[in-house]
């Protein structure tokens, strides 16, 4: 993102966020082919699964868990390389997977799925090659280092070939500045700390610094620990609906029926209210955030067409760690391991990609994080900070998981975080809240080089 898009602290004191896209390197035309009172939980919950902590990263001591110290500048070196990437450009994306050969192509005309390229070559940190998906061929070159340029060919026959440009997304992206990136490392120790007190609850914790104050840097404990997502999954179906009214497939003064069969339990506030009714898209879309509407969410899924694309929208975004495998309130799916996990590190790469406009319109963007400012499930994240400080968020809750995420809007300090927990709800409460508090404390403490008061 170029420095002057930095300046935006004043657009994001309202209600109406302002978050300028991230440029491409290059404008391009598309010219593809055409083919396509609420209660306190989401659900009951099988009980306390645990939380996979064998996948993820112990607790880490102040540095950046590559042997560099606090607030120490990091050793100058080529910007490290992920075996995943993806290419972001206007109207889709680009998935690569070096490790596995394969690639997808996701955009507003089609879905190739996952597609195997065993020719493909991965050389000074660039992956290249072509795949050919009913009679259209797609020439890439895809850098496997975030915030580097990409190309991608599209080929058809009987038509001029299309090239599309875009930003290389990774996860983490590497920092813009490692210089100023560097002090935000501490957090991490201090993160740890509230981490390592946490005995009943396993706990992960991922932040990102948007605003460039930081140089971009993002900094985990325990980035990879996968709980079950409870009400944090909503993002992904909200993201993918917005992404098709980006594509114009759907306005969001569509309606749709409900009906008396969709209505459940939980959080939420359509389930008092009388069915059969048309509600329309943008109602849906408003309420499955700011009052985590469970019945919301179902007709969601049911209208996208199921588990299948929203799923595909987070494969597409590599995020391996995400998958949504029930609906809200279906005990008997959750009681036969089907279950909604997710990660801190999948999270923060989602809220990034929104942030920096690169799986959104600004316009979608901007309604997403104006939904997330109206949350009213607000005993986690806003309870832990002063009054008044800017926040957009998206709770999550069950009976063994206690999470929350979303946007600090400090002017100046914007920065995405999540905290996710397993174990029992209630101490999961107070370690969101420990966590929240901790990171707000370091952006706004001037030693450690925060936002001055």
């Amino acid at each position: 993102m170029r420095k002057s898009d930095k300046k935006r602290s004043s657009s994001l004191r309202g209600a109406a966020v302002r978050v300028p896209r991230k440029g491409l390197a290059a404008a391009v035309a598309l010219a593809l082919l055409a083919t396509t009172g609420p209660a306190t939980a989401d659900g009951p919950g099988p009980g306390a699964d645990p939380a996979r902590p064998a996948e993820a990263e112990h607790a880490v001591e102040p540095g950046d868990g590559q042997g560099h110290e606090p607030g120490a500048d990091p050793a100058p070196g080529r910007a490290p390389t992920s075996e995943v990437s993806w290419l972001s450009f206007p109207g889709g994306v680009f998935a690569v997977d070096s490790l596995g050969h394969t690639v997808r192509y996701r955009a507003c005309d089609g879905d190739t799925g996952r597609v195997a390229d065993p020719g493909m070559r991965v050389a000074a940190g660039v992956a290249s090659g072509a795949v050919v998906v009913g009679g259209t061929a797609y020439r890439y070159r895809v850098p496997l280092t975030g915030r580097s340029e990409g190309t991608l060919e599209v080929v058809q026959r009987h038509r001029p070939p299309t090239t599309l440009t875009g930003v290389v997304v990774t996860s983490p992206q590497p920092p813009t500045d490692p210089v100023a990136g560097a002090r935000l490392f501490p957090l991490s120790g201090q993160l740890a700390r509230v981490v390592a007190d946490a005995s009943l609850n396993p706990a992960g914790v991922t932040v990102r610094d948007l605003s460039g104050r930081y140089g971009d840097q993002q900094i985990a404990v325990n980035g990879a620990l996968r709980p079950k997502a409870a009400s944090v999954i909503k993002l992904w179906i909200l993201v993918e609906l917005l992404r098709r009214v980006d594509c114009g497939q759907v306005s969001l003064d569509d309606g749709v029926l409900v009906t008396p069969q969709d209505v459940v339990g939980g959080t939420g506030q359509l389930q008092f209210e009388t069915f059969p009714q048309v509600v329309t898209l943008r109602r849906l879309a408003q309420y499955l955030i700011k009052y985590s509407d469970n019945v919301a969410a179902n007709v969601l899924i049911t209208y996208l067409g199921g588990f299948a694309p929203i799923n595909a929208l987070i494969d597409s975004m590599n995020q391996r760690s995400t998958i949504l495998a029930r609906r809200m309130l279906d005990s008997a799916a959750a009681q036969r391991g089907e279950e909604n996990y997710t990660s801190p590190d999948d999270v923060v790469s989602l809220l990034g990609a929104v942030w920096d406009g690169e799986i959104l319109t600004p316009a979608s963007r901007d309604l997403m994080i104006g939904f997330m400012r109206e949350q009213t499930l607000n005993t986690k994240i806003p309870a832990a900070l002063p009054p008044g400080v800017p926040v957009a968020h998206k709770t999550g809750d069950l009976p063994d998981a206690s999470h929350d995420v979303g946007y600090y809007l400090i002017p100046g300090t914007e920065t995405a975080v999540a905290f996710l927990t397993a174990g029992p709800m209630a101490t999961g409460d107070e370690t969101v809240r420990r966590m929240a508090r901790t990171v707000y404390d370091f952006l706004v403490t001037p030693t450690t080089g925060g936002v001055e008061e």
